[in-house]
């Protein structure tokens, strides 16, 4: 088969095994590899049909890349497309197979980043180099973006572009990244669960100071008490259900599938007919505060001046006000907090003509299925890229056996995408370019 016979349908799941080999481990600073390799990996392959990306560096192996396709119509704004590089770091021991292997087993690709998005940036690839193969090009001008950091805060990828290289995305209005236009399977009925919000982001460092001393001596004031206190304050904390459109309208579509009537005051109830997808949907019902790290001390017999813990915060659209105030009553008047870091929640509106572009494609694929917009309760790219007036999608279509849990993969032991929801991505995506 020569060069030009080649589909996306071919060349994906040999691009997506490729980009888990090269290890882009973030660990939150410049320890790691950085994404310098991968991105020279992915300018290559544009390079190879015809286009001229741009590697931008925004500190030593920390590399972006951006490129702009001219499409069949200029007069239109430009579309935005984008993915990351980098991946959560993962500890081979734990896995059934090896996390940067890309091996094929069981009809998956396996490896970190096969879903958190080594997948998405595999199907543009794959997609856009056949179309350019085939001189088809897209219905509007596309700026591709493969972005560095993205897993710690986007502060040397998708935010470093947009502050010093915003001219990149000149014209450009709409954008689809991650996590969205996946299926879920509810009572037969296949869903596509299409992000149009996602939680706000408050990473805490809290801190306790008291006075130190000797372990024997009776202290009452303890950092590490008062800070311990505090923290199970927060982590127990049962935040109060706020219905955001997104959330609601997803809820509602769930309902008629089941053949329920939503109830608004018990908007719980319903979960519990969707399995594992009940974490990634509860979670977007509230505000939430989760205690990740705690560190106090030196010695046994010390008691230290400071202790310190570590808080995930996640708010939704609309609710940061009311998040602050009432974690500030939680932490009380001996603890402290910083950011470690700090973004802002998202949410758009289910219509328009890409939302319309995106629901046909899938559709087109699936016609038996039905998409419904949600809530992504963890943070993306989209909130950088939002700063620059764009209009922020989640769109990484495919089609996924009933029986996955496709939200544990995200940051767990065993990643993997199946390969015909691979193939299936390339297609549905093949089609969105054309209406887009």
């Amino acid at each position: 088969m020569t060069d030009t016979q080649l589909t996306a349908q071919d060349e994906v799941v040999g691009i997506c095994r490729d980009l888990i080999r090269i290890d882009t481990t973030n660990p939150g600073d410049h320890s790691g590899p950085g994404e310098r390799q991968a991105a020279e990996h992915v300018a290559a392959m544009l390079a190879e049909v015809g286009l001229e990306p741009r590697i931008i560096e925004s500190h030593p192996k920390r590399a972006n890349v951006v490129v702009r396709i001219p499409g069949a119509d200029p007069t239109r704004p430009g579309l935005l497309i984008h993915g990351h590089l980098d991946v959560v770091p993962a500890s081979a021991g734990d896995w059934q197979r090896d996390p940067f292997g890309g091996e094929v087993e069981d009809d998956c690709v396996w490896g970190r980043g096969a879903v958190d998005m080594k997948d998405m940036d595999a199907m543009i690839l794959a997609v856009v180099r056949q179309r350019l193969r085939e001189a088809r090009p897209p219905a509007r001008d596309v700026v591709l973006t493969f972005t560095a950091d993205e897993e710690a805060g986007g502060t040397w990828g998708a935010s470093y572009l947009v502050d010093n290289h915003p001219d990149e995305f000149e014209g450009v209005t709409e954008a689809i990244g991650e996590v969205g236009g996946f299926s879920m399977t509810v009572a037969g009925q296949r869903l596509y669960l299409m992000q149009t919000a996602e939680k706000g982001m408050a990473w805490l460092r809290l801190t306790a100071r008291g006075t130190a001393g000797h372990g024997s001596m009776v202290h009452p004031d303890n950092a590490v008490t008062e800070l311990a206190e505090a923290v199970a304050r927060i982590g127990r904390h049962e935040w109060p259900t706020r219905l955001i459109p997104s959330v609601q309208s997803f809820l509602e579509g769930l309902c008629e599938v089941l053949a329920v009537d939503f109830n608004q005051n018990d908007p719980v109830q319903s979960l519990s007919k969707i399995g594992p997808a009940a974490r990634l949907i509860g979670a977007t019902l509230r505000n939430t505060t989760n205690p990740t790290g705690l560190r106090a001390g030196y010695k046994v017999n010390v008691i230290p001046q400071t202790a310190t813990a570590e808080i995930d915060g996640r708010f939704l659209p609309g609710y940061e006000e009311e998040f602050f105030a009432e974690l500030d009553n939680l932490l009380g008047s001996a603890v402290t907090r910083e950011f470690i870091h700090r973004d802002i929640a998202l949410e758009t509106t289910a219509d328009g003509d890409l939302y319309d572009a995106m629901t046909g494609a899938l559709l087109a694929e699936d016609p038996a299925a039905r998409v419904v917009p949600y809530c992504l309760s963890a943070g993306t790219d989209a909130k950088s890229f939002s700063r620059l007036g764009v209009r922020c999608f989640g769109f990484t279509p495919l089609r996924l056996p009933p029986d996955l849990d496709f939200s544990g993969m995200f940051h767990g032991i065993d990643e993997r995408v199946p390969v015909d929801g691979l193939r299936f991505g390339t297609r549905v995506l093949d089609r969105f370019l054309d209406h887009c």
